[in-house]
């Protein structure tokens, strides 16, 4: 047994947090682990962050994370019952087709399942997506909200329409007090808005309030990407996009396009709040606007 599969199930077991894991430890570009309670563990530098639910039946996973750490993923976790996809991305899904072939279940909203049977264009990136292999689609899905039970633990998931894109969902670990989001938090940066999929920022705002209904003050918020959060944290970020989704309004009523905000330097307040690139923020955030521009009122 290697060394990262004994402080895995050390800290399933109730163990102490695996050393040096930290906020920094997010930054590890292999799989490390972190303890997040006695039953569950988080598995970071594997493309997405990854929650896992070890019981006897096998572990349960929220995103499986990339195709090239879907070895080490499998060595950690040991054997996968299920896996909950909370998205299509492939830094969530790409090692879908490995967990398939160890016996795993997946499980993800139906329009997730549907984009991963579709060529995708990312015009931003120079990126197309070619359709998934038959393996690696979920074979599970749903279209709404849903409940199932691993170990003793009582689980509830639901679909947040539109956000990041249009199949994001978040996964709630009721008596642990845990809650996946996948990418529709991204705290700190510039969101990625996945409009060919779905994504706009509006639909974001509702993800996150969706998030601060269910979770408590002490609830463990665990995005795709980045540390784990606090409700005051989601707030926080929610505060922000609100302010920038009304700057972008605001220049939309004024006849501004993507490049005029661009070159308006339109997202300067925020450089120095959120990492990223502003101007891909900003082509991305204007084609999701317009797709629901009926919503914004006062433009066309």
């Amino acid at each position: 047994m290697n060394l990262h599969r004994r402080e895995f199930l050390r800290t399933l077991a109730g163990g102490a947090v695996a050393p040096g894991l930290s906020r920094v430890g997010f930054a590890e570009t292999t799989p490390a682990v972190q303890k997040l309670t006695d039953k569950l563990t988080l598995i970071t530098g594997a493309g997405n962050n990854i929650v896992a639910f070890k019981s006897d039946e096998g572990s349960l996973l929220v995103d499986c994370g990339d195709a090239a750490h879907a070895r080490d993923v499998l060595e950690l976790t040991g054997k996968v019952q299920r896996v909950f996809n909370t998205h299509w991305h492939l830094e969530s899904t790409g090692a879908n087709d490995a967990m398939a072939e160890a016996g795993a279940k997946l499980a993800a909203s139906v329009n997730t399942e549907l984009w991963m049977t579709q060529e995708i264009r990312h015009d931003w990136e120079k990126k197309i997506f070619p359709p998934r292999a038959k393996e690696a689609l979920p074979t599970e899905t749903f279209y709404t909200t849903g409940k199932t039970s691993v170990g003793g633990e009582a689980v509830e998931y639901g679909l947040m329409l539109d956000a990041h894109t249009d199949g994001d969902i978040y996964v709630h670990f009721t008596q642990s007090n845990v809650l996946a989001v996948g990418d529709v938090v991204q705290a700190g940066r510039f969101p990625v808005l996945d409009f060919p999929t779905g994504g706009w920022i509006g639909g974001m705002q509702e993800a996150h309030r969706t998030l601060l209904r269910i979770a408590g003050d002490t609830t463990k918020i665990v995005p795709a990407t980045g540390p784990v959060l606090t409700k005051a944290e989601v707030q926080a970020n929610l505060d922000v996009l609100t302010k920038i989704r009304e700057q972008l309004v605001k220049l939309m009523k004024q006849g501004m396009g993507a490049q005029n905000m661009m070159d308006a330097k339109a997202m300067k307040d925020f450089e120095g709040q959120l990492a990223g690139d502003p101007n891909v923020f900003l082509f991305t955030a204007y084609r999701g606007l317009w797709a629901h521009v009926r919503e914004l009122g006062g433009i066309v």
